[in-house]
């Protein structure tokens, strides 16, 4: 038992009708309106599950959850179906084999091979800007949401694969990893053909133990990368599972946030005209570079509030692995732990007009405000999301380039509906007219 357990036996309120969330619209529903009801935390009888639920929205209870206990929480209900996509990686694994698996990865994510990896990102900006110039020049509208999802795909496979990913495709007619743009299910149908790439992944890797190539990618420091206390690689199956993770992983996150984000520039001109002033002003030629990006203040900012309006995680869970305590409340060994970015991040106790999307929040003298715990698109802890600086980098750049090239308008205002599944998408693409500056 935790230190903290031996106190108060009070459970928290909740409904007398037994209740199991998920990652769908209905359990978005029926979350709203807990929050309303119960606020900060609420306890929920399982109709399915063999342990009860804690509804968790407060920034005290998630910063002892994630931070200060969590080594008594593990990976909660939902993780299941994750796990048949992506194997054992890092997002899906826990204890002992998760610590050594994210200790090998970590220096992966460093600022030195980030600022490396720059190169492939400005790569695919650059293309992709040659594609815009020429819809903008016929008055072609595009598909923002489908064009958010090819880059962010093309960005993720060159960080991983460099120059072994245009091998691939001449070997396979076409981009096999376009499925996750071509198919936007995540169905068991998706899950069989995605799984199916293994092979490939699997080739490149042998390929590089025979040729020996130089490469700076997220591939290489994988296959580099040593356990500290007995000096072993990954094997084959855990070099693929984190490899499968990192695909998905980075490229739906940031595909969505990208999304996003045109979609509010084209909606809020005042927060376009703001963002095109500090890119125009700048000191850079046509895309930043990696140090450049702290020139580049409220585009992260704007990227920031995105992350806060429409966290493209909306829901994922803990599990209680000994008895413990939140404030008055006791929380049972077994206990589910549901947590909800997009919930906490309009709680209007922490976020003033909450519905208002508003960059300035996170200005810096404004964040110096904030409760740390109020703001987790990336989750929190030892369990924040490996890549999220790599995120940003790479809406940094993105956004540097475009946004010095074009302005954007909504071509169908109308509201947008939300489909809160794994991840939060909008249900209908977003169209945006591309008007040269």
């Amino acid at each position: 038992m935790t230190a903290t357990a031996q106190g108060s036996k009070k459970l928290p309120p909740g409904p007398a009708q037994p209740c199991d969330l998920n990652t769908t619209p209905e359990s978005f529903d029926i979350i709203a309106g807990l929050i309303a009801e119960y606020g900060d935390i609420c306890r929920l009888t399982s109709e399915s599950r063999k342990s009860d639920g804690y509804l968790v929205n407060h920034p005290d209870y998630l910063k002892h959850i994630l931070v200060k206990n969590h080594q008594n929480y593990t990976k909660g209900v939902g993780f299941d179906r994750v796990k048949m996509l992506l194997g054992n990686g890092i997002i899906v694994s826990d204890g002992p084999f998760w610590r050594r698996q994210r200790r090998m990865i970590q220096p992966a994510f460093s600022r030195k091979v980030i600022a490396e990896l720059s190169e492939q990102i400005k790569r695919c900006n650059l293309e992709l800007l040659d594609s815009w110039e020429t819809k903008a020049e016929r008055g072609e509208p595009i598909n923002i949401t489908a064009e958010a999802s090819e880059l962010a795909l093309q960005i993720v496979l060159r960080s991983l694969f460099s120059e072994d990913l245009d091998r691939i495709i001449a070997e396979q007619g076409s981009n096999p990893f376009a499925i996750l743009t071509e198919d936007m299910a995540r169905d068991m149908q998706l899950v069989i053909k995605f799984r199916a790439l293994s092979k490939i992944i699997l080739e490149v890797i042998e390929r590089r133990r025979r040729e020996q190539p130089e490469r700076i990618d997220f591939l290489a420091m994988f296959m580099d990368a040593r356990d500290k206390e007995t000096d072993a690689a990954m094997t084959d199956r855990e070099l693929l599972d984190e490899i499968m993770t990192m695909i998905i992983a980075g490229h739906e996150t940031s595909a969505i946030t990208l999304n996003w984000v045109w979609y509010f520039l084209a909606k809020y001109p005042d927060v376009e005209r703001k963002l095109h002033a500090e890119v125009d002003s700048a000191d850079y030629e046509q895309i930043p570079g990696f140090d450049d990006l702290e020139q580049l203040p409220y585009v992260k900012q704007v990227v920031e509030e995105a992350l806060r309006y429409y966290p493209p995680v909306w829901l994922y869970t803990r599990r209680a692995i000994e008895d413990d305590q939140l404030g008055d409340y006791f929380v049972p060994a077994g206990t589910d732990i549901f947590i909800t970015p997009y919930f906490l991040h309009r709680h209007p106790r922490y976020w003033p007009q909450p519905e208002k999307f508003d960059p300035e929040r996170f200005a810096e003298e404004n964040i110096r405000e904030q409760h740390k715990q109020a703001y987790i698109p990336f989750s929190a802890g030892p369990r924040r999301c490996i890549g999220d600086f790599f995120a940003t980098v790479e809406m940094q750049m993105h956004f540097g380039l475009m946004a010095r090239k074009f302005r954007v308008q909504l071509l169908d205002d109308q509201p947008l509906e939300l489909e809160p599944a794994v991840n939060l998408r909008n249900k209908q693409p977003i169209y945006l007219q591309l008007i040269r500056r």
